[in-house]
């Protein structure tokens, strides 16, 4: 099964093959994300070990949604052993976001 993920905007966008899904998340995105690819993979009568690739779609776009996708395509992708590409096809062993622009930094009040 080849697993699709995109956390670029409030809207997660998930593949498994040919079939997506989409949930909206905004402030619950790093809690509920993982029971949503989870819940869907069961969905399709499978489990974590019958994802044979991950593809990402590493940016631009938001960038806590980026970084919270990148944290677990790189963490799925070292656990099962399996190839991860960007949105280009690209092949990475580690995937980075790219956010499209400098990190919008609030200076410290202190």
């Amino acid at each position: 099964m080849k697993l699709y993920l995109d956390t670029s905007t409030d809207v997660c966008i998930l593949r498994l093959n040919q079939k997506e899904y989409t949930r909206s998340g905004k402030y619950d995105m790093a809690e509920k994300i993982l029971e949503f690819i989870n819940d869907k993979i069961q969905e399709n009568q499978a489990n974590w070990s019958d994802i044979s690739e991950i593809t990402f779609y590493s940016g631009p776009g938001s960038f806590t949604g980026l970084r919270i996708g990148a944290a677990i395509v790189n963490t799925l992708a070292d656990q099962l052993q399996i190839p991860l590409f960007d949105q280009n096809g690209v092949k990475h062993q580690i995937i980075l976001p790219v956010y499209g622009r400098p990190a919008n930094i609030s200076t410290p009040r202190k």
